[in-house]
């Protein structure tokens, strides 16, 4: 058996429950379209929130290259006559991947062009 029962502040109807006893029961609550809005987004943002820290946590937000300019081990090469960026990289890259390094070098030492000059100072990162 249910009663309604008129509120008079906002002219509206509520529904209450009466169990056989007649006490009366829980009113039953059901949440406005904005309160269904506010509940989805407070998920929404707490599940971004979750996934951004595991992905932090697990690494995902470091790109390579700065875990291996972090090391900040550098050796410095005076270039000689002759010396070019793939000849350099081919010598110091320990049978890796010289295109790789080549790039390495280029980041690191802010080079507008792959052009040396004989006593140029280069920073190459050690491996």
């Amino acid at each position: 058996m249910s009663a309604i029962a008129i509120n008079s502040l906002n002219q509206g109807f509520s529904r209450t429950s009466i169990n056989p006893s007649g006490a009366k029961g829980a009113l039953l609550a059901h949440l406005t379209r904005r309160g269904r809005l506010a509940r989805f987004l407070m998920v929404l943002s707490l599940a971004i929130v979750m996934v951004a820290g595991f992905a932090m946590k697990a690494g995902a937000g470091t790109p390579a290259s700065a875990q291996i300019s972090a090391a900040g081990s550098y050796v410095q090469v005076l270039v000689a006559s002759g010396d070019t960026l793939w000849s350099l990289a081919t010598r110091l890259s320990d049978g890796g991947d010289v295109r790789a390094f080549v790039d390495e070098i280029i980041v690191t030492n802010s080079l507008a062009t792959a052009d040396l000059t004989a006593g140029q100072k280069l920073r190459i990162p050690l491996k």
